[in-house]
C-alpha cells in the first residue's frame, strides 16, 4: 500500500514540475517594427535583412528567442500615431522607429519609458527626440545617416554625370520642416563653389507637384536634386513619372527611386544602418539603458547609378563615377 502511494507520489510530482518549470520560463520578448512605408516585398528587403542580421549579431532570431510585431503605415503617415499606440498596448519591449523621423516623433507621443530605437536621417537633437547624440538621456537612440548633410555631396556627383548643368533645381519640402533651412544652405553653398545657378522649388502638398516640375522647365534646369523629406517619401512615383516625362536627369537621397526607374542616388548604407539598429536592439533587451547608448553615424556610403535610364537620358557614366558606383540596370 505504501508502496503504490509512493509511487503515485513521485509520478504526480513528474507531471507537475514540467508545467512549473515552463510557468517559470521568461516570455519571449516581442519587438515593435513601425514603419511609414509598406510591408514587404519591396524596397525594405535590405532594411530588414540588415535589421535581423544585427538581432542576429545580439544573440537574437525572429522566431526562436524573440518575436516582432510589424506595424506599416503604407505611406500614409497620419496612420503612424495609431499604430505606435497599438505597439504600447501591446506592451513590446522595443519600438523600432524606421525610415524617418515621422515614426520616431509617433513612438515618442505614444510612450515614454518603452525604449526607442530609431532609423532616421534627420537629426533627432534639433528634433527634441534626444538631448545630444553621445548622451540622449531619455528612452530614445538609434541611428541617423543626417541624410540633408549629404546633399552637397549629391550635387557633386549629379554635376559630373551632367557637366553640362549650368543651372540644377533643388526640389525642397515645407519650409517649415526642421531640416529644410540645413538642406538649403549646403545645396546653395555647394553650387557656389562648383559654379551653378540653383532654383529652390518648394513643394508644401500633393497638389504642389505639376506646378513645380512646370517651373523647373520653364526655368530651364538642366538637372535636379530631390531634398530628404517626408512629401517625397509617399509622393516617390509622382516625382519619378514626371522626371521621366520631362526627361530631367535628377540624383535622389535612397536608392529606392533608383531601383525604380530614378538616374541617382547617394546615401548612407541601408543594410549597415538597419544592423547597428538589430545590434541596440539586442542591447537593450539584454538590459542597456537606451539613454547611454549614443545615437551612431553611419561609416559606409552608396553611390547607386542607373545606367539604363542613364543612356535614355542620353548620359554616359564617366568612368571615375562607374568605379565609385553600384550600377544597376
Amino acid at each position: 500500500m505504501i508502496r503504490r502511494e509512493l509511487i503515485m507520489l513521485l509520478g504526480s510530482a513528474a507531471v507537475a514540475w514540467p508545467l512549473a518549470a515552463r510557468a517559470q520560463q521568461p516570455a519571449m520578448p516581442v519587438i515593435g517594427f513601425l514603419s511609414p512605408l509598406g510591408a514587404p516585398p519591396g524596397p525594405n528587403a535590405p532594411m530588414l535583412a540588415g535589421f535581423r542580421q544585427g538581432l542576429k549579431q545580439a544573440g537574437y532570431v525572429e522566431g526562436q528567442n524573440v518575436a516582432i510585431e510589424y506595424r506599416w503605415a503604407n505611406t500614409q503617415l497620419a496612420q503612424l500615431p495609431a499604430l505606435a499606440t497599438d505597439l504600447v498596448r501591446r506592451q513590446v519591449a522595443v519600438i523600432v522607429a524606421a525610415n524617418g523621423i515621422g515614426a520616431a516623433n509617433a513612438a515618442k507621443a505614444a510612450t515614454s519609458t518603452i525604449p526607442i530605437v530609431l532609423a532616421t536621417g534627420d537629426d533627432p537633437v534639433r528634433s527634441g527626440l534626444v538631448a545630444s547624440l553621445n548622451r540622449p538621456g531619455g528612452n530614445v537612440t538609434g541611428v541617423t545617416d543626417f541624410t540633408h548633410d549629404l546633399a552637397a555631396k549629391r550635387l557633386e556627383f549629379l554635376c559630373e554625370l551632367v557637366p553640362q548643368a549650368a543651372t540644377v533645381a533643388y526640389l525642397t519640402g515645407d519650409a517649415t520642416h526642421t531640416t529644410f533651412e540645413d538642406q538649403k544652405s549646403d545645396i546653395l553653398e555647394a553650387a557656389r563653389t562648383l559654379g551653378r545657378d540653383v532654383i529652390i522649388v518648394e513643394v508644401s502638398s500633393e497638389r504642389d507637384f505639376e506646378a513645380a516640375f512646370a517651373t523647373i522647365v520653364e526655368r530651364r534646369a538642366g538637372a535636379l536634386i530631390v531634398g530628404a523629406f517626408p512629401i517625397f517619401l509617399t509622393n516617390l512615383n509622382r516625382i519619378l513619372a514626371l522626371t521621366a516625362h520631362h526627361k530631367i536627369p535628377a540624383v535622389y537621397p535612397s536608392d529606392n527611386a533608383v531601383r525604380r526607374g530614378g538616374l541617382m542616388s547617394y546615401h548612407g548604407d541601408t543594410l549597415d544602418h538597419y544592423y547597428q539598429v538589430g545590434v541596440y536592439v539586442g542591447r537593450i533587451l539584454k538590459g542597456d539603458n537606451p539613454a547611454d547608448l549614443p545615437v551612431q553615424q553611419p561609416t559606409k556610403f552608396r553611390l547607386v547609378i542607373n545606367s539604363k535610364t542613364a543612356k535614355a537620358l542620353g548620359l554616359t557614366v564617366p568612368r571615375r563615377l562607374h568605379a565609385n558606383a553600384e550600377v544597376i540596370e
